[in-house]
């Protein structure tokens, strides 16, 4: 029987909390990097961030979302996920640790409802005072709890550079974007326009290519020899 990712992440979360994993140490700051997607559109930027199961586990525990099962009894009525996105602290966490900033000045931050984040993330949305085409971001996640956590940023939208990677020791980067307009239009609206208009284009000229060759047709074998 095949499982779904989301289900056993859920029960490494259940796991974790009830069979007491230790701390912030179990997780794996020396494994793969987290991985983190940004695009902007207009005067907006958006941020996902994504790591591990165990590492969300580290850092509830270090923040105090879930109980401590060696000092009273785990609540059962909530999985880790649920605890996690109710915590007050996890989220004032998240706000502080990841941010965007545009001429030096911290774009308005927001943090969507933190609702499945074994398969979406963390979900940021940046509000900045122009247009993006160049922005300061800043991504400090788990290297408090271990320098050697890092986070690969990689974008959604055209941008320089496309991929980073963000450390303890490098935790803010500039990126550049190019394809934002300024009426807020995205590429990849603007390249979904420009495609539908070269395919009418083209599908229009097929049309008045084939009426010619039929009147054509109807000319030639109407005449008498």
């Amino acid at each position: 029987m095949k499982i779904h990712a989301r289900t056993l992440a859920g029960a490494l979360l259940v796991g974790a909390l009830g069979g007491g994993w230790a701390a912030p140490a179990s997780a794996h700051p020396f494994g793969p990097p987290s991985t983190a997607r940004i695009g902007a559109d207009g005067s907006q930027v958006t941020i996902s961030w994504l790591p591990a199961e165990d590492d969300w586990v580290a850092l509830g525990q270090s923040l105090g979302a879930f109980e401590d099962p060696s000092t009273g009894t785990v609540s059962t009525e909530l999985t880790g996920e649920q605890k996690l996105g109710r915590s007050t602290a996890l989220r004032d966490y998240l706000l502080e640790k990841i941010t965007v900033a545009q001429a030096g000045r911290p774009c308005q931050s927001r943090l969507e409802e933190l609702r499945a984040l074994l398969v979406d993330g963390a979900r940021f949305v940046f509000d900045c005072r122009s247009p993006v085409t160049e922005v300061e971001v800043t991504v400090a996640a788990l290297t408090d709890l271990n320098t050697a956590y890092r986070t690969m940023l990689i974008a959604d939208t055209p941008a320089t550079p496309e991929q980073t990677l963000f450390t303890e020791a490098v935790s803010t980067q500039r990126l550049s974007f190019s394809g934002t307009a300024e009426g807020g239009t995205s590429w990849q609206t603007t390249g979904v326009a420009v495609g539908a208009a070269v395919l009418l284009a083209g599908s229009g000229a097929f049309t008045m290519l084939r009426t010619r060759r039929r009147t054509g047709t109807t000319s030639t074998t109407g005449r008498r020899p």
